[in-house]
């Protein structure tokens, strides 16, 4: 085992919790949070036939929020049921079957269950247990990290990435056409058919403390879109103009956010969102993002068509990996 789960601390915490989960004065929720305030992100009905209107709602959400929720995508709700009921039973297991698909001492690989991300700036633990692996496609799959328990876990979660195919390509389509691109350029110029899918189950077991404890501190997403399903236990936060703010849920609707990828890829017309997890005196909060990332050997930039003398290029043109590798150390300073 790398270390103490949160879930274990979890059940032996009931009024206090360890040192090392309060956060900072100018992150514990209870003082930076806007309170009494909602954020009501753009909600966008992805099976509107005018297309203009839905690429125009695409555009503005991406430049002026960084995220937006989608309704009407073509997931049925069951699908979206049998991928939570799934994820939560894996971690209602008894902690040695968890164990069993721990992130292995030593790997490079993110896949696996485990609790540590990354090196936690002052000391500080964020309050999450997570599994991690890829979904799509079929060639960087390993089902070593799939739970076979429930039996369902596998067919719920290929089911999901099936029909995921579809929105994927919409909201690219929409972020191209948005930029004046063809529509398939956005995708393309970050992998296309080799995008990959990478899915991460965040569980954030009831904190005695919500008012001191993080569940995720707040990031961007290094990917080019993330796709997440929350459970209905409210707890994902954006920032905008420099406060946190609360982000009202639609039933079954999807969040998406805008990553790093797609703010190089769009020289900065687009902004990736910078948003946390808080977590639940009484509830446990689960969230489902799913990762769009480019492949590991393809080099992303600023793209060629929207850069010229008036527009230089903002970013520097990197690989996936080394991105990754640069935000990670400069965060970790």
């Amino acid at each position: 085992m790398e270390m103490e789960r949160v879930q274990d601390i979890a059940n032996l915490c009931k009024e206090t919790i360890p040192e090392e989960f309060i956060r900072t004065t100018n992150e514990q929720p209870r003082l930076t949070t806007v309170q009494g305030a909602v954020l009501e992100v753009p909600v966008i009905d992805l099976s509107d036939p005018d297309e203009e209107k839905m690429v125009q709602a695409v555009a503005d959400a991406s430049r002026n929020w960084g995220m937006f929720q989608v309704v009407n995508h073509g997931i049925p709700d069951d699908t979206i049921r049998k991928l939570r009921e799934v994820g939560k039973v894996f971690f209602e297991l008894p902690q040695e079957e968890k164990e069993v698909y721990a992130k292995p001492a030593g790997s490079q690989s993110i896949e696996g269950y485990g609790t540590k991300l990354q090196r936690e700036v002052a000391g500080k633990k964020a309050w999450v247990d997570h599994l991690f692996h890829k979904i799509w496609p079929p060639s960087e799959i390993n089902y070593q990290f799939w739970p076979k328990n429930p039996p369902s876990y596998r067919e719920a979660n290929e089911e999901y990435t099936k029909l995921m195919h579809g929105v994927v390509d919409k909201v690219f389509r929409c972020l191209s056409l948005g930029l004046g691109l063809e529509g398939h350029e956005m995708k393309e110029a970050v992998g296309g058919e080799n995008l990959v899918y990478l899915l991460k189950i965040n569980y954030y077991p009831p904190c005695p403390r919500p008012d001191l404890a993080l569940g995720v501190p707040g990031h961007t997403d290094m990917c080019s879109l993330t796709i997440l399903v929350p459970n209905d236990v409210q707890g994902l936060q954006a920032c905008r103009d420099d406060h946190w703010y609360d982000v009202k849920y639609i039933p079954n609707a999807l969040i998406i956010h805008i990553g790093d990828q797609v703010e190089i890829l769009s020289n900065g017309k687009y902004k990736s969102v910078l948003h946390r997890s808080t977590v639940n005196k009484e509830r446990t909060r689960i969230s489902w993002p799913v990762f769009l990332e480019p492949p590991s050997d393809l080099e992303v930039g600023p793209h060629p068509k929207l850069i010229n003398a008036a527009n230089p290029p903002k970013f520097k043109t990197k690989k996936y990996p080394q991105y990754c590798l640069c935000k990670l150390n400069k965060n970790a300073q």
